[in-house]
């Protein structure tokens, strides 16, 4: 199994927990002897800490993280399927699975996925709905919808076209074949791998280069691209969102200092 990234929680196994450091929002799966499979319960958490991390005006960045030698190990399929038998449990849990990557996808600010190590079914698409992913030697991922018999919720299968592309999407889900951290970097799912012990440097680096940048900029751009994936652009409102950054203080400050170093 893949070693555990430092500065991780070494305490009991909790619900998700939210840390803020900075710049630097962190929301952290840890229940790792499950291989912090998401339960239902976890999804009203984590709607909950998406929303602080975004209600808090200093956070630039939001890392999606986890305990222990998996990433995860997906939802709870018994709770989906208490969902649709109606047991109280389980109501809505997919549909609320569904929702919360949607939501992960909409996060105002730049998302993160830091992959300690291996993920399956539905967190596969968790990870696809950050911004950045980032993995590690040895990790692997798996899609196994089709041999259980489920077929896949409408967002996810869009997200998997848009990011990964139709062959991929097809390779992960129409043959449930695990694929290991070379493949996963090659059709784009990772954007790099690294060792083990170099995630969380690997992860401070980008989060670095993403805090560096004008945040309203940032942000405007992260949601156009997004709509442009989903064919849903509004050429208008992007337009005005350009014209207005050229007008914006964050502009003005920035062409300052650029002019500055320069000038140096």
């Amino acid at each position: 199994m893949n070693g555990t990234p430092r500065g991780q929680s070494d305490g009991p196994a909790t619900a998700p927990q939210l840390t803020m450091n900075d710049a630097v929002g962190t929301i952290r799966l840890n229940r790792p002897l499950q291989h912090n499979r998401i339960d239902a319960a976890d999804i009203a958490i984590l709607e909950e800490q998406i929303a602080a991390a975004e209600a808090n005006p200093s956070v630039r960045v939001l890392v999606l993280a986890a305990t222990g030698p998996s990433f995860s190990s997906g939802y709870d399929l018994s709770a989906a399927q208490s969902s649709q038998r109606g047991e109280a449990d389980g109501q809505d849990g997919e549909n609320a699975f569904a929702r919360l990557c949607d939501r992960v996808e909409a996060v105002r600010v730049p998302t993160i996925c830091a992959l300690n190590g291996s993920v399956y079914g539905g967190s596969t698409d968790l990870a696809l709905a950050c911004d950045f992913r980032i993995g590690v030697t040895g990790m692997r991922m798996r899609m196994p919808a089709g041999q259980l018999g489920i077929h896949f919720y409408p967002g996810g299968l869009r997200r998997y076209v848009s990011r990964l592309g139709l062959n991929a999407a097809k390779r992960l889900f129409l043959t449930a074949e695990t694929i290991a951290d070379h493949d996963m970097l090659s059709i784009g799912f990772l954007d790099r791998v690294v060792a083990p012990d170099d995630l969380q440097a690997a992860v401070d680096e980008l989060a670095g280069r993403i805090t560096a940048c004008a945040p309203q900029a940032i942000a405007g751009m992260k949601r156009a691209l997004n709509d442009i994936a989903r064919g849903e652009l509004d050429d208008r409102a992007a337009e005005a969102a350009f014209a207005a950054s050229l007008r914006s203080d964050e502009f003005a400050n920035a062409l300052k200092v650029w002019s500055q170093r320069r000038a140096s």
